[in-house]
């Protein structure tokens, strides 16, 4: 029964398909061109940690902007984009919180209501990847950042959708203080505050040129 078991087994092993890990698709191609973000499809969340704690977290619900993108070489591609602080949303805040977040010890928007980005150099770190160089200007000051990005996929068009649509997940950091922003810094040491360093998260999707017609 031993050798039985040991010939039928070998024989299954033998016989059976090779495992294969799944394998990612390529993306859809897509045209090059002039693309802007889907505000529907967009988020920009950002989070620093309060007191050791936690990470508070809220985002901006108005961005816009333009990303010149090319399929075929990323390496071209430049970005700008364009936040409102006004459009600052928070989780239940506290009776003015919000308020004390716009004025002048944290975003000051009445003096300052851009927050712009503006990409010098993108790098290609993977076959679906890319790292961001820009220059970030926030409260009145501009300061060099990178950003980190993922190329989700996208189509040159669909029926219901006759734009071609790429999607994009972006993440980076950065210090407050660079930009002048120093209220609530822990002393060296503690974490009695609010952190100096801010994490941004992106999700996006954004329109293209319209959809080519179907050859007759």
């Amino acid at each position: 029964m031993n050798r039985l078991a040991t010939v039928l087994s070998t024989f299954v092993l033998a016989t059976a398909p090779a495992f294969a890990a799944p394998q990612t698709p390529a993306p859809a191609p897509v045209p090059a061109g002039s693309y802007t973000f889907d505000k529907a499809h967009t988020s920009l969340v950002f989070r620093l940690n309060h007191i050791g704690f936690s990470n508070y977290t809220a985002q901006f619900a108005s961005i816009d902007g333009t990303l010149r993108f090319d399929p075929n070489n990323p390496e071209s591609s430049s970005i700008t984009a364009t936040i409102d602080p006004r459009s600052l949303t928070l989780v239940a805040p506290p009776k003015g919180f919000r308020e004390s977040l716009l004025g002048k010890d944290w975003l000051n928007a009445v003096a300052f209501p851009k927050i712009t980005f503006r990409s010098t150099k993108v790098e290609r770190t993977g076959d679906h990847s890319a790292r961001i160089s820009g220059e970030l200007s926030l409260h009145g000051l501009s300061k060099p950042i990178v950003l980190e990005a993922t190329y989700n996929g996208g189509y040159a068009g669909h029926p219901m959708d006759p734009h071609a649509r790429i999607g994009f997940s972006v993440h980076g950091s950065f210090k407050r203080s660079d930009f002048g922003i120093v209220y609530g810094i822990p002393a060296p040491g503690t974490t009695m505050g609010v952190s100096d360093a801010v994490e941004v998260t992106i999700e996006t999707e954004l329109s293209g040129p319209p959809l080519a017609p179907a050859a007759k």
